[in-house]
């Protein structure tokens, strides 16, 4: 991979900085010369955490003797080496800039990127692959409704996506609402667990909080209220002789139940396990279920595959579970 430095056209006093695998030779054997995987960051781990996934790829391709496809990752504004958003005011922060500025961002890094490049087509003709950890779901799934037109994402790979749709202060009953009923609590739980939870995700978690990058996520849940629509946008079926659609191909990843619920207990959140495995994770695991929904066709997975031993950074926990994920999906195209 080489780090490169990207300047937008549309914000010229400020830079993103990505790292780039290019595809300096025809893949032949699977014919993914005109593909680009991009790879999209959640709001903790910048572009260097999916290093690691990236060389366990790379190393299955050349196990095969096979031509890996252009690679991607940067850096959006604010986040890792990347210079802060020059839109970001002193009046506006922390609520500088939206989804959909990131949106419009990664659309006008992607147009520069692909004209610029001598292995790929441009970006209408190219094939994308989005590989996604956290918020950078929600986020694939805004870039594809906004730029169904100019683009084609030819297959999605979610790993533990945020649920886009919650405060998540919510998933926990409050226990000082009148109609709480604190006999409907299972066992091993108590309101005063419920109370501290509710307190340690509204500290750290709910749309209102800061993150360093100004990234202003109040509206995320009205931008996307469902899980399971709009369905992803269909893209062109190459090879026949009557223009034709399909449906992208699409890998939802969920975490392991228990990891995630002991890395909440051991953590900075300090929260109880029993809390996270009686509403959290079932929360979660209903979301991934309807993500599954976004696509209708019988070549993709029916199932949320759980990465096991994994918490919500699956890309730290187990770089090669990724890699082969990336590389199902490349042999499928």
């Amino acid at each position: 991979m080489e780090d490169i430095t990207i300047t937008l056209t549309t914000k010229p006093s400020a830079s993103l900085r990505a790292s780039v695998f290019s595809a300096h030779s025809p893949s032949t054997s699977r014919n993914l010369s005109d593909v680009l995987v991009v790879f999209l960051n959640g709001l903790v781990l910048s572009r260097r955490a999916w290093s690691p996934a990236i060389s366990h790829l790379l190393s299955s391709f050349s196990d095969n003797n096979q031509h890996p496809p252009t690679i991607l990752t940067y850096d959006r504004y604010g986040q890792g080496d990347s210079d802060h958003d020059p839109t970001d005011g002193p009046n506006t922060i922390p609520y500088s800039h939206d989804a959909h500025d990131i949106v419009s961002d990664l659309h006008q890094l992607l147009t520069q990127f692909t004209s610029s490049s001598p292995h790929l087509p441009n970006l209408e003709s190219t094939r994308l692959v989005f590989v996604c950890n956290s918020i950078g779901c929600p986020l694939a799934r805004l870039y594809a409704h906004a730029h169904a037109d100019q683009t084609q994402i030819s297959a999605y790979l979610f790993l533990d996506s945020m649920i886009a749709n919650t405060d998540f202060v919510s998933i926990f009953p409050d226990p000082d609402d009148a109609g709480f009923d604190p006999g409907s609590l299972p066992k091993g739980v108590s309101p005063q667990e419920l109370r501290y939870t509710r307190s340690q995700f509204r500290k750290f978690f709910h749309p209102t909080v800061p993150n360093p990058e100004h990234f202003d996520r109040r509206k995320l849940a009205e931008m996307l209220p469902f899980s399971d629509r709009p369905s992803l946008p269909l893209i062109a079926a190459p090879g026949d002789e009557k223009p034709s659609e399909k449906a992208p191909l699409l890998t939802v990843v969920g975490h392991d139940w228990d990891q995630f619920a002991e890395q909440c207990e051991k953590g900075t959140m300090a929260v109880p396990k029993q809390v996270i495995n009686t509403f959290m994770n079932p929360t979660w695991s209903r979301y991934n279920d309807g993500l599954l929904r976004l696509v209708h066709t019988p070549g993709n997975s029916n199932t949320v595959k759980v990465a096991s031993g994994c918490g919500h950074f699956i890309q730290k926990d187990d770089p090669e579970f990724v890699a082969r994920e990336i590389k199902h999906l490349l042999d499928n195209l």
